[in-house]
């Protein structure tokens, strides 16, 4: 009886062990997933603060037209300039394709955009790639890069 009671436990030990990455992967790949809604809500109510939110300090981002911001306080800032002026009637949707680990704590994100506007000119897709990367803060957005696609 002691042996089946023994070899029921490390079942469950083995099992919970198993699921345990899973797991961790999945809270990951969810707080991830929530970054990318962080900048979709930060656009579509026109807060460069709430924009900039999931970005590291020292975040890289190549905006669409190629400009290169740097730093959380940039990106808010030229957000909210551009929030209260050109893009102020427009608003974004964004959708993860792909979230790959590099390792556990570095992710490669690709995520399909699409600006509504009032105009053609400001209706635009976009590609974006996202290197995050996990610390004490959790999950944070490295770099970001914007790609305009063309319309087909």
């Amino acid at each position: 009886m002691e042996t089946k009671m023994n070899f029921a436990r490390v079942l469950i030990f083995l099992f919970f062990a198993m699921i345990q990455p899973v797991y961790a992967q999945s809270a990951d790949e969810a707080a991830i997933r929530d970054n990318v809604k962080q900048l979709e809500t930060g656009w579509n109510t026109k807060n460069g603060a709430a924009f900039a939110k999931p970005f590291a300090e020292d975040a890289d981002y190549v905006v669409i037209n190629g400009r290169v911001l740097k730093g959380k306080e940039e990106i808010a800032t030229s957000h909210q300039r551009i929030f209260d002026t050109v893009f102020k009637d427009t608003k974004l949707a964004l959708t993860v394709k792909q979230v790959r680990f590099l390792r556990p704590d570095v992710a490669v994100v690709h995520a399909s955009g699409h600006r509504d506007g009032p105009t053609e000119e400001l209706t635009q897709g976009a590609m974006m790639t996202f290197i995050m990367t996990k610390g004490q803060q959790g999950w944070t957005i490295a770099a970001f890069q914007n790609t305009a696609v063309a319309s087909q």
